[in-house]
C-alpha cells in the first residue's frame, strides 16, 4: 500500500520546545490562560473521580528553608 501523504519529521531540542511553549502562552491573554487551566482541571478531575468536585480545598504546606 502506497502512502498518499509524505511523512514529515522535525527534530526539536527540548529547550527549544520549552521556549516555544512559553512564547505561545505569553502571547495569550490572562483570561485565555486562565480558561485553559480551568478546562484542564475539569478534565483531570472528571477523569480521576468521574465528576468535578463542588469545592476544592486549598492546602498549603509551609516549611523552613
Amino acid at each position: 500500500m502506497e502512502r498518499k501523504m509524505a511523512m514529515v519529521v522535525n527534530q526539536v531540542s527540548m529547550d527549544d520546545e520549552d521556549h516555544l511553549d512559553v512564547a505561545f502562552w505569553l502571547g495569550k491573554t490572562f483570561a485565555e490562560r486562565l480558561a485553559e487551566v480551568t478546562r484542564l482541571r475539569i478534565n483531570y478531575y472528571t477523569w480521576l473521580n468521574g465528576s468535578y468536585p463542588e469545592k476544592i480545598a486549598k492546602v498549603v504546606t509551609s516549611r523552613s528553608l
